[in-house]
């Protein structure tokens, strides 16, 4: 498998048990503090693994960083805190790779493993199929907020509880055979990887803004205050293509597409697996399992109030 459904990770066949999952993600600081930017790059990269149904099996760092404005120390930080998630994967970071360059990013290129009648693509959507996301969404609107010191501690707290937590359920999940089709919700929102999603398996989807969740309830309101990134906008944008909103209002519309950082994943579930694969969900902790919606006939998404 390789970009050609622009899945999460390319997945390379070894042997009838066995196949390996690579991947490779980075971008630049979105907190202050070098320790948590490294556990959100880290956690990050290490999610297109688990979207793909795989286990991380070793790591290697990427980092750039400019040496007269970022100091040695500072760059320590940032490698602790990829090392901290990594651990918590039990994948181990085996190397790596540093340039200087005008503005600092860090990430992982990350190789897993999975079994070849295991993967969990973007590509095997049906009718019927039942839609869950493991995560509340919100991060781009948070962190915008408090880049601008809009948003309150709390809600920082949510944003970074969340994009510091390993998406490891999808390993579960997919070892379990219960998943049709997945991937995770990053830089392009939900809208944005469930066009994918719906792309790449050649159908639509039926949405209900109620139940889509949010890390906070400032979130709403910091949209109402114009706290709402760039790659939000343009995704809402984007999004005008291939959604139709209805009566859904702007507020409801941005969250749908606002872009996550280290976000959760989104399940594409047979209705006959949904119990089955809500206690797995509950089981390993996620930070919801929230049922949003049904894989439809047709190539578009429709997104309703209710």
């Amino acid at each position: 498998m390789g970009a050609a459904t622009a899945d999460d990770a390319g997945v390379y066949q070894i042997n009838p048990k066995r196949a390996l999952v690579q991947t490779v993600d980075f971008f630049t600081p979105i907190v202050d503090d070098p320790v948590v930017y490294g556990r959100i790059a880290a956690t990050n990269a290490l999610s297109d693994v688990y979207a793909m149904g795989g286990r991380p099996l070793v790591a290697m760092n990427i980092l750039g960083f400019p040496e007269e404005k970022v100091p040695p120390e500072m760059v320590g930080q940032i490698l602790r805190g990829g090392a901290l998630q990594a651990r918590k994967a039990k994948c181990p970071i085996v190397g790596g790779h540093t340039i200087q360059c005008a503005e600092p990013f860090y990430g992982l290129a990350v190789t897993g493993v999975v079994h070849p009648k295991r993967v969990i693509t973007n590509a095997q959507a049906r009718p019927g199929d039942i839609l869950i996301i493991t995560k509340p969404l919100g991060t781009g609107i948070i962190t915008t907020g408090i880049k601008r010191a809009g948003a309150s501690a709390a809600a920082l707290r949510a944003a970074l509880r969340s994009m510091t937590t390993l998406n490891t359920v999808g390993a579960v999940v997919g070892e379990a055979g219960l998943v049709r089709a997945g991937t995770d919700i990053t830089g392009f929102g939900l809208l944005g990887h469930l066009s994918s999603m719906c792309k790449a398996s050649g159908v639509g989807a039926r949405l209900r803004a109620s139940e889509l969740p949010v890390l906070h309830k400032e979130v709403r309101e910091l949209i109402r205050r114009g706290f709402v990134p760039g790659g939000t906008r343009e995704n809402l944008a984007r999004a005008q293509e291939f959604v139709e909103f209805g009566n859904v209002s702007p507020t409801e519309q941005i969250i749908a597409a606002d872009a996550q950082t280290s976000g959760g994943l989104l399940l594409c579930v047979p209705e006959k697996n949904l119990a089955r694969t809500l206690k797995l969900l509950k089981d390993g902790r996620t930070l919801c399992a929230a049922v949003i919606g049904q894989i439809t006939k047709g190539k578009r998404i429709q997104l309703t109030a209710g």
